[in-house]
């Protein structure tokens, strides 16, 4: 199993799909990380040298931010916006969609499980 980036990649996957266990690299910069080591995507990461290790683990070092750092980047912008009183950062704050989503329906993954709201009686006619 290669270590790279800090993360354990599964050796039993193709090279193309191992990567993207690394948080911040997706299909797409998967790719470009073997095009930019000169790796074929395809190969099964337990195929892979030593040497062809050390050459990933130098591209994504030097081109991406991954991991730990991108995590905190991500939390370092979110309080920014916070501290702006930006409409984004008290989204966040509020704990609501940010992206424009409605919020009369749905919006349940952002809000939380519905809560019934006690004392609220059915009219009867």
């Amino acid at each position: 199993m290669a270590r790279i980036a800090g993360v354990n990649i599964p050796s039993g996957k193709k090279l193309k799909i191992s990567l993207t266990y690394i948080y911040g690299i997706g299909n797409k910069k998967a790719l470009e990380v073997c095009g930019k080591a000169v790796i074929d995507p395809e190969k099964r990461t337990f195929d892979l040298s030593e040497e062809a290790v050390i050459r990933l683990r130098e591209v994504i070092s030097s081109s991406f931010i991954v991991e730990g750092d991108l995590r905190s980047k991500i939390s370092k912008d979110i309080q920014e916006l916070i501290s702006m009183k930006h409409y984004r950062g008290l989204r966040h704050m509020r704990g609501l969609p940010v992206r424009g989503q409605r919020t009369h329906t749905n919006a349940r993954t952002r809000k939380g499980p519905a809560v019934a709201i006690a004392g609220k009686k059915k009219v009867t006619k």
